[in-house]
This record gives structure tokens, C-alpha cells and sequence, in this order.
């Protein structure tokens, strides 16, 4: 692996090189960057994937929707549709890309939009809402959000910061500085405060940046259709675990604290599920001489299964799926939240429907 990141070094310098030119020429104003009169939060990341951008939207939409009209601005990655696109109840991964496609499965009442011109998406969005959120948007710099959260998975902190593609950076380290909140993910429930110490020296944050660290809250099992399972998993428990996300580890990791009889069928992230996939996990599973046992996925992967094709072959098998949620770590929720809602609170006057 080191041999092939030596191998692939020069065309990361070339391609660094590419980005931060290209962030130059919007930073003089060579290049426009378009700025809404609304509030405008963009979730994203320096590297490529897990980072935990769509647990972190989900927890702004549960914050904002009380007293807000809530809309989420996705790409919608690998998707076959084109252009802007406004989700319906019928919405299906295929259609809308599965973080989308799970954002409306959880909040029916919340616009879910995509639109590859995330400028063109939120013309569409501005007169009937009163915040926008923009997943995965810290890249698209065709918009100048009002605020912009970025978040680094804290178990690839100390991998080479090598853009693509002999590392995992979309663009540079120094890309941080753009963001006005900064949040270290996954992390350990319980971070030494000379660890988080450690970490905010590396990140070196300007003065107006915040740092915050969050940890993965894994919730209770459900069934495909969001309903509890009331499934304990215990030693005698046989759990195949179903992926197509970045980073499947720290999935993997809790589930070992409850059972060490797992077996993994783990694809790349975004993968479109076929149906041979799920007849090998289907055959599998029915070869297993345990007397407890079920399959368990993630939310993202779940949207995926829902596909007609898939349908029938799943709905016959016990898949449950384990939700995950956003945990502040050193009692700071209660500062992140006020952070928030008063960025959201100081701007909706600027937006044209008031």
C-alpha cells in the first residue's frame, strides 16, 4: 500500500495543486460564490466519506424543525435522476440517492430535494422555506453559506493528509480554515482531555472557529419500516452485518461487545445492492447451524434494500437495522444547539418571505 501511494504521489500533487487553485480563484472572487439571504448550513468533509454527515443532519433537521421550515439540499449520489428533484413519500434511493432517500423516510414533514447545482436547488427552496441545510456541500463552493460545519472522523486523524488519489483528501488540510464549526466524530465516549487537547493543537483553529467532539450513539434495533424490535443481542446471537458504507469498522466494533460470532458481507459505500448480494446472504444465512441469529444493516444500506427488485428476497429474511445518533462529548450539546439555533434565529430575517 505504501509502494502504490509512492507510485501515486505526483498525481496528487497535481491534483492538490488543481484545488487549490481553483479555491484561490473563489477566495480573490475570480470564481462566484453565491450567498442566499436566508440561513444556509453546509455539513461536509475534507476526506472521502464517513464522516458522519448524515447522522449530524439528521440531528440539525430534529433541532430546527420545531420552529423552522426545515429543507435538506442534497447531490444525491448515484442516483438515475437528473437535475432538481423534490422527494415524495414514494422516493426510493434509486431515484433520489440513498441519504436523501433515508432523511424523507425518517422526516415525511421535511423537504428532501437534490440538485446537482446546489445554486439552482436552493432557488427552488428559499420562498417556502426557512432554512436550508446542504449535506455533504463543503466542496460546492458555488455557494457561500451562511455557516459551514466540517467534520473529521477521529479514528483517520492520523493517516497522511494526501489528497486523491494517493490519500483520501479531497483537497488540502488547510481547507479547515473555511469552516466556521469544526467537529472531531467517532470518538471515544470517554476522550482524555489531553487527547481532545492533542487535537484541537493539530487542528490549529482560528479564533471565530469552534471545535467540538462527538461520539456514535448506537439506538435500539428496528425493523425496515422504523418500528422497535425489542431484539436483545447476546453471546449465543449469530449477526450478519450487511454494508455499503465508508467505514463499516466501528459498526463492527460494537457489535463484538455483544456477540464475537459475526460475519460481514461488506461492499463499497453507495453500493447498489443486486440480487445476487442478497441471495448469497440469504444463502448464508440459511446454512448457519445457530439457533439465534439475525442480519442487521445500517439505516443508508436499508434505503437501498428497499428496491423493488430486491423486495421480495428481503422481506423474507429477519433484517433489522441499528440506528445511530450524534453525542456531544463534555456536555457541550447545550452550546452546539444555542450555537445553532441562534445563527438560524439571527438570519430568517433576511429571508424574503417574512
Amino acid at each position: 500500500m505504501k509502494f502504490l501511494r509512492l507510485l501515486l504521489f505526483p498525481f496528487s500533487l497535481m491534483y492538490g495543486l488543481i484545488v487549490v487553485m481553483r479555491n484561490w480563484c473563489y477566495d480573490a472572487g475570480l470564481l462566484t460564490s453565491r450567498k442566499f439571504g436566508m440561513p444556509v448550513i453546509a455539513v461536509g468533509n475534507l476526506t472521502i466519506g464517513g464522516a458522519g454527515k448524515s447522522p449530524l443532519t439528521e440531528y440539525l433537521i430534529r433541532l430546527l424543525k420545531k420552529e423552522n421550515k426545515v429543507a435538506t439540499l442534497s447531490r444525491g449520489y448515484g442516483r438515475s435522476t437528473k437535475g432538481y428533484l423534490m422527494a415524495d413519500s414514494n422516493a426510493t434511493a434509486s431515484q433520489i440517492g440513498d441519504e436523501p432517500a433515508q432523511f424523507k423516510h425518517k422526516f415525511p414533514n421535511v423537504s428532501v430535494a437534490v440538485c446537482e447545482k446546489r445554486v439552482d436547488g436552493i432557488e427552488q427552496l428559499q420562498s417556502h422555506h426557512d432554512v436550508i441545510i446542504l449535506d455533504d456541500a463543503y466542496q460546492h463552493r458555488a455557494v457561500k453559506p451562511g455557516l459551514s460545519i466540517l467534520l473529521f472522523d477521529y479514528n483517520s486523524l492520523n493517516s497522511p493528509h494526501l489528497v486523491l488519489p494517493a490519500g483520501n483528501y479531497r483537497e488540502p488540510f488547510s481547507g479547515r480554515w473555511r469552516a466556521d464549526v469544526i467537529i472531531i466524530s467517532k470518538c471515544p465516549a470517554d476522550m482524555p482531555d489531553n487527547e481532545q487537547e492533542r487535537i484541537i493543537a493539530e487542528m490549529a483553529p482560528l479564533p471565530y472557529q469552534q471545535v467540538f467532539f462527538s461520539s456514535i450513539n448506537y439506538m435500539g434495533l428496528q425493523d425496515l419500516k422504523g418500528n422497535n424490535a425489542h431484539t436483545v443481542i447476546d453471546q449465543d446471537t449469530t449477526v450478519f452485518v450487511l454494508t455499503g458504507i465508508a467505514d463499516p469498522d466501528p459498526l463492527i466494533n460494537y457489535i463484538k461487545k455483544h456477540t464475537l460470532h459475526v460475519i460481514q458481507h461488506n461492499y463499497p459505500d453507495h453500493h447498489r445492492f443486486s440480487l445476487k448480494n442478497i441471495t448469497k446472504l440469504a444463502d448464508d444465512f440459511a446454512t448457519c447451524n445457530a439457533q439465534k441469529r439475525l442480519i442487521i444493516t445500517t439505516e443508508k444500506d436499508a434505503q437501498r434494500l428497499g428496491e423493488q427488485e430486491l423486495s421480495s428476497l428481503v422481506n423474507e429474511l429477519p433484517v433489522l437495522v441499528l440506528p445511530i445518533s450524534v453525542n456531544f462529548l463534555n456536555h457541550r450539546q447545550g452550546q452546539f444547539d444555542e450555537l445553532i439555533i441562534e445563527y438560524v434565529r439571527k438570519h430568517r430575517k433576511h429571508n424574503p418571505i417574512y
